[in-house]
């Protein structure tokens, strides 16, 4: 591993989608682990081929809903039921049709709260701060160039290896990002 502190990786620039997806591709095959790709907008097929596994926000949000309803109904229980029954007109003390409301609201209420604190937690959000802002041509990522950034961090990189299979990538342009 012949990497620098002086950079953060190289970053290969294309002109189309599907040259990032290939480029992506190749990257992963070669046996590059450390890198991530930057496009305009979503490019289908990218995260498959950067070998990124399915996210586990789903499962979160759904066990963040279950616990806001039984959260919902137990606060609706325990003083009804428990800690101050009251029988009023003969009804019995859990009238769980009445405990329905606030039970849905709960649920939807966990649901929503871990689904926005978890998508910002597993982003690893806020980040304030990232090295390839330093490069000048990147700000064309949102707007339309595609990159491949292949970090110093890879046990696989190596200065000049690493830039010239950039280049057989078919990429119009490899710059330095520093750090």
């Amino acid at each position: 591993m012949d990497s620098s502190s002086a950079i953060h990786g190289y970053v290969a620039e294309f002109e189309k989608a599907e040259q990032l997806v290939a480029a992506t591709r190749r990257t992963r095959l070669a046996g590059y682990r450390v890198f991530d790709a930057y496009s305009p907008f979503p490019v289908h097929g990218l995260d498959e081929a950067m070998g990124h596994p399915r996210t586990i926000l789903p499962w979160l949000v759904f066990l963040g809903g279950l616990a806001g309803g039984v959260g919902g109904y137990l606060l609706q229980y325990y003083p009804h039921v428990i800690d101050y029954p009251l029988n009023v007109g003969g009804r019995p003390l859990n009238s769980w049709p009445s405990f329905i409301p606030v039970t849905f609201e709960m649920t939807i209420l966990g649901a929503a709260l871990v689904a926005v604190f978890g998508m910002i937690i597993l982003n690893g959000l806020p980040q304030h701060y990232h090295p390839i802002f330093n490069l000048e041509r990147f700000e064309r990522a949102s707007q339309d160039r595609f990159f491949l950034c292949i970090e110093t961090k890879d046990p696989k990189f190596n200065k000049t290896e690493t830039r010239e299979f950039l280049l057989e990538l078919g990429a119009s342009e490899v710059s330095e990002c520093e750090e």
